[in-house]
Formats: C-alpha cells, sequence, structure tokens
C-alpha cells in the first residue's frame, strides 16, 4: 500500500545579521527561515523557504489539510491541490513561498520514504554544483568587504558578486568606486558580477552598464525592476555583460515572460514553487536556449541543481552560508568552488539542527 502523508509541521526561526545589511533598495537586520517537516509511515521529510513568520500560517491554514492524507509519493498532485486552494488568495509571492517549503519537504520525504538519495531521485546529472560568492551589501566598508572576499576565496569561488544601486541610485559614483575596490580584492582573474535589485531607471543602468563593461564587469544583476521587461530589454540590446534576473518567479508563467529578456534566468526554489516549480521553470530556461542560476538557499538548492543540464551556479549568499550551519545539520559539503550533494544517504541527507532551538520563534 502506498503510504500517505500523515502530518504536517511548521515552526519559524529568526537569525539576526551580525550588522545592518542592504542592497540598492532595501535594508534588513535578521532572516527568517520558515521549516516545514512532512511526516508518513514514521519517516519525515524536511523544506524550508525564507520568508516572512506569515508563510507559517499559510501552511499551517491552507495547506495543511490538503496536504495530509494524499498520497506520499504523488507530489505533483498535492502541489496542484494546493495551487488551487489559495485561488482566492492569489498564487504567488508569500502564498508560493509557503508552497515551496511544503514541497521540498515532500520531495525529501518521498526520497527518504524510498531509501534513495533525493539527487537520484530528481534525476542526477552532475556531481559537482559550482556555485559563486554572494554579498557585498551596500552598508558594507571596505575591510568588511575583503573579509566576504576572502570567506569565498576560502570556498575556492572564481566568481564573487556585490550589491549596487545604492539608495535607489542616488550614488553611482560609490557604486562604482565599490566594483573596482572588488576587483583589487578578488584580484584579475576572478569573474566581476554586480546586483541592482532593480534600483536604476534604464537610463541609469545603461550608463552604469557601459562603465561595468569597462571594468571587465560579466553579470548585471536586475538593472532595472524586474518587473520592467521592456526596460530589461533595453539594457540588455545595450550593453556586452549578461543580464540576469529571476529571483521573483513564481510560477512558469513568470518564467516564460522574463526569458527572452535575460541572458541567464535565476530561479528560486524557495520562491517558485519548490522543487517541483524550479524544475519545470528551468524547462522553460532550457526552451529558449539559457542556462538557469539558483538563488540563494545554496544547501536547498544542491539536489535540484545537480538534476539540471543547463544549470550555470547557485548563488552563495553571505547571510544563507552564515545561518545554514546553524539551522541545518547535513550540509552538502563545499570545497574547489562547488557544492558536493551527498549520494549516499536518503533524501537530501539535512535536518534541523539543536542549536537552531536558540533561534525558534
Amino acid at each position: 500500500m502506498t503510504p500517505t502523508v500523515d502530518g504536517l509541521d511548521v515552526d519559524v526561526y529568526r537569525f539576526d545579521t551580525p550588522t545592518p545589511e542592504g542592497d540598492g533598495t532595501l535594508h534588513w537586520d535578521a532572516t527568517t527561515a520558515v521549516v516545514v517537516h512532512a511526516h508518513s509511515a514514521g519517516t519525515t521529510g524536511l523544506g524550508w523557504t525564507y520568508s516572512s513568520p506569515a508563510a507559517a500560517a499559510v501552511v499551517r491554514q491552507q495547506l495543511a489539510d490538503v496536504v495530509v492524507g494524499r498520497d506520499a509519493f504523488d507530489i505533483k498532485g498535492a502541489w496542484s491541490a494546493m495551487h488551487r486552494s489559495c485561488r482566492n488568495f492569489g498564487t504567488r509571492g508569500l502564498i508560493m513561498q509557503a508552497l515551496s517549503a511544503v514541497d521540498v519537504a515532500l520531495w525529501d520525504l518521498k526520497a527518504r520514504l524510498r531509501d534513495e538519495p533525493l539527487s537520484a531521485l530528481l534525476g542526477r546529472s552532475r556531481d559537482d554544483v559550482p556555485i559563486y560568492g554572494s554579498g557585498g551589501f551596500t552598508t558594507l566598508d571596505h575591510g568588511q568587504l575583503a573579509e566576504q572576499v576572502e570567506f569565498w576565496r576560502a570556498a575556492g569561488c572564481t566568481s564573487m558578486k556585490i550589491k549596487i544601486g545604492e539608495n535607489w541610485g542616488s550614488d553611482l559614483d560609490r557604486d562604482l568606486d565599490r566594483v573596482r575596490q572588488l576587483r583589487e580584492l578578488a584580484g584579475d582573474h576572478v569573474e566581476l558580477m554586480v546586483d541592482a535589485n532593480g534600483g536604476y531607471s534604464v537610463g541609469q543602468a545603461r550608463r552604469v552598464g557601459a562603465a561595468l563593461d569597462e571594468l571587465g564587469v560579466t553579470w548585471f544583476e536586475e538593472p532595472v525592476s524586474s518587473d520592467d521587461l521592456d526596460g530589461l530589454a533595453v539594457v540588455r540590446n545595450a550593453l556586452r555583460c549578461d543580464v540576469a534576473a529571476g529571483e521573483y518567479v513564481s510560477d512558469i508563467y513568470d518564467a516564460r515572460h522574463l526569458a527572452p529578456m535575460v541572458d541567464c534566468l535565476q530561479l528560486d526554489a524557495t520562491r517558485c514553487g519548490g522543487y517541483t516549480g524550479w524544475l519545470a521553470a528551468a524547462a522553460v530556461a532550457a526552451s529558449h536556449n539559457l542556462e538557469v542560476s539558483a538563488h540563494c538557499a545554496p544547501a536547498l538548492h544542491a539536489p535540484v541543481a545537480a538534476s539540471i543540464s543547463n544549470l550555470r551556479h547557485v548563488e552563495y549568499f553571505i547571510d544563507h552560508t552564515r545561518l545554514e550551519p546553524i539551522l541545518i545539520d547535513g550540509l552538502p559539503p563545499v570545497a574547489d568552488g562547488a557544492m558536493h550533494p551527498v549520494g549516499d544517504v536518503s533524501g537530501h541527507g539535512m535536518s534541523v539542527a539543536d542549536e537552531a532551538r536558540a533561534h525558534l520563534q
């Protein structure tokens, strides 16, 4: 008899940042993880998203009753049922983040019930998942940026990204000066990447992008808002560096609209419907001859990123690489600029660490 989902639990953890952090359009002082456990036949699967505590309420009040009692192996059926149940609340943003955490937990549960590695269940196509160093907040001074560069260098990263577009593009000189600092700190052999988080106007993005091309930057992320598809296309057509976006993609429709406007499609499994939604959107990218870059949540992305052939890399984001060792046991090892998904365990091999209890809300 096929096992059914017996229960769904959700917890919220808050992790303060060492100092206030910011990008071009936002400042924050903590990261919240919403963690879901799915249970069946004495086995538990784990998933999580980085979101608001409100996502936990969505799981408890809207998704749990839809999932509990369903065939534990029918993940796509559970995904569709959850999606349909949220029709009247909207199926993007916060709702999709909650759904994403449940979906990841269900995939982990299925693999554990089958006693096989999740990467094998998803269809592993690579042993190494390349990463790039990411952080470089606009709030950092030179010394703090140097510390992050050293951390990425120790992980073997040959590509590194910082935030620009400070205060909605109001300090272009400092933006470009910080890119020069990154080159000085990282060295000539490192690929330079920047992320404006949609902080520039189209005209600003073209002008900044021209300077970035001269500085040898190869990746310009969200030069304008990812909602401004026409603007992305204008910037992309004006520059040599790759234009990337997609971290706010919620479904295949978002992916389909954005794909023609970028050189690399970013996807976040904690926002776009878990592993089910991520794989569907990655297929959309492949249909446009695009590579995929996984946005943030590196440990969570390791098994699914290993399952596609059109992967460029996974974002090794400093906030998440700082908190994941506190939140999670069994993280995939990192060496030589890549994560290495564990292949000899059931599921993804991760569990909530005892140390995380101190951060439980």
